[in-house]
């Protein structure tokens, strides 16, 4: 009777007691975690999964409104690393106007983003995915991402269904000798107006089942600029080692160029290489400093992920 008794009364504090149960199985650095991000999550095969969906949003694919589950529900991860550390890795969905605002709180507290692209097409709003990689212990990380999460949902989109129409812009003939000498390139005056800069690796030995990967092939780094010299557009990527990807979106996103995907273009080749496509507009040559800056990067050591 004892241990009958005993059973109902387990049974009586399960169904009871759920939420209780579930904290005392969390350890007590992520139930920290939990705490102070305000956010919902689980503990299982030693990881601790925080969710964050993007359940203010009404998202529609094709024109099927979808649930947040369907694919749009952030998240981020932590499970025990090297020395007692944390390794922190998660996909953040965000707006298209969330995705600069959210890098740069990033990178301002040392979280690492290292890829951003769609999952979808034709969705509504159109939603972007950030992946982001930590390092250290659990409240630290918390307190170093959690102004990114806070910025999460709090921007409204200037562009709410179709992009608004701006002023043309006035196209001209850019001071070629200026842009040439900040560059330190020579650029391409191409159809339309456009002025273009194309930069090789040449520091970089990349093969491909044999067959030497240069700058016609695609291992290069590039900038297209439209306009005139006191109002220009820039788009661009930036061809780069794993461990030069965080300086260089730090470094374009100093001088107020916008990042807009984060991916490779080849698979197999050796090195690894990373594409990032930027875009900017403001005066000619503010844009041409802020490509030069990004090219100057490439090639020293630099980011904390060489260090892995």
């Amino acid at each position: 009777m004892r241990i009958l008794l005993s059973t109902v009364v387990t049974l009586i504090l399960l169904l009871s007691h759920p939420v209780t149960l579930f904290a005392q199985a969390v350890p007590e650095d992520y139930q920290k975690v939990l705490t102070f991000l305000n956010r919902k999550g689980d503990f299982k095969a030693n990881v601790l999964k925080v969710n964050i969906p993007r359940s203010d949003l009404s998202i529609t694919i094709d024109g099927f409104a979808v649930p947040t589950p369907y694919g749009f529900g952030g998240w981020l991860a932590m499970t025990k690393g090297k020395g007692g550390n944390e390794v922190m890795m998660g996909d953040l969905v965000l707006l298209e106007d969330e995705v600069n605002p959210v890098l740069s709180a990033l990178l301002d507290n040392g979280i690492e983003a290292t890829a951003l692209h769609n999952h979808f097409f034709w969705d509504n709003p159109h939603m972007f995915y950030m992946h982001v990689h930590g390092f250290g212990k659990a409240e630290e990380l918390a307190h170093r991402v959690k102004p990114a999460l806070d910025i999460i949902g709090t921007i409204k989109s200037h562009i709410p269904n179709a992009p608004q129409p701006h002023t043309p812009l006035a196209v001209g003939t850019f001071d070629a000798n200026l842009l040439d000498s900040i560059v330190g390139s020579t650029g391409d005056k191409l159809a339309g107006g456009v002025y273009k800069y194309t930069v090789g690796r040449d520091d970089l030995k990349v093969k491909e089942m044999g067959a030497i990967i240069n700058a016609r092939m695609g291992l290069n780094s590039w900038a297209a600029l439209f306009g005139s010299d006191s109002n220009a557009i820039i788009a661009g990527d930036i061809a780069m080692l794993e461990p030069e990807v965080n300086t260089v979106l730090k470094t374009l996103r100093a001088n107020g160029l916008s990042i807009v995907s984060i991916h490779h273009h080849m698979v197999g080749s050796k090195p690894t290489i990373i594409f990032l496509h930027y875009w900017g507009q403001g005066a000619a040559s503010k844009l041409a400093v802020g490509f030069k800056a990004a090219l100057d990067v490439l090639g020293k050591k630099s980011s904390a992920m060489s260090m892995r």
